[in-house]
């Protein structure tokens, strides 16, 4: 009876003398998609920025997997464009840069991007032909971009300035109104 006395109190004590303590928890510990999202967009860029394409490329997908579908992604998605762009990836770009664009249609610099991209692909004259016919009124920024693109720089100038008095007030308009003034100025900008 001794030892089972003894078993009990060992067994009473280490209870109380093992030292286990609750782990603290903070808010820094908590997992955040977007957040991990915008460091991985972060990092891509600082990888396009040193010119390793590759692993910009990757770092863009990881952004892009971690917040689909969001104006966050559109932002990945063109910097992933630009990345295979510098790869001489133009199909992968165009389909990047068509994705920036239906996600968030109000950056002016998707639609440089993509005006490049169908230049870089022969494919600009087809894709004036094709965005001329839409109705979308946005699709006046790429038809003027594409205008611009094929030589034709006073009618691309007509149709964009044309969008700028039709959508003064679109976020948009203001950087058209920018590249105009670069125009006119005999400095077309990237």
């Amino acid at each position: 009876m001794n030892i089972k006395k003894f078993i009990v109190f060992l067994l009473f004590t280490s209870v109380f003398s093992s030292g286990f303590a609750q782990p603290i928890i903070s808010g820094s510990c908590e997992i955040n998609a977007s957040r991990n999202s915008v460091y991985h967009n972060a990092v891509g860029i600082r990888y396009l920025e040193e010119h390793c394409y590759y692993a910009a490329v990757q770092e863009f997908k990881i952004a892009i997997s971690l917040n689909p579908n969001s104006q966050s992604a559109a932002v990945s998605y063109n910097n992933l464009g630009r990345a295979y762009m510098e790869l001489g990836f133009a199909e992968q770009a165009q389909d990047c840069f068509e994705r920036a664009i239906s996600l968030y249609g109000l950056n002016f610099d998707y639609y440089k991007n993509l005006a490049k991209c169908y230049t870089a692909l022969g494919k600009a004259k087809q894709k004036l032909v094709q965005y001329r016919k839409s109705s979308n009124p946005l699709n006046k920024v790429m038809v003027g971009l594409l205008y611009v693109m094929t030589g034709q720089k006073r009618a691309g100038m007509i149709t964009l300035d044309s969008f700028c008095m039709s959508e003064p007030d679109l976020i948009i308009t203001g950087g058209v109104r920018e590249y105009l003034r670069d125009l006119t100025q005999g400095n077309p900008t990237n």
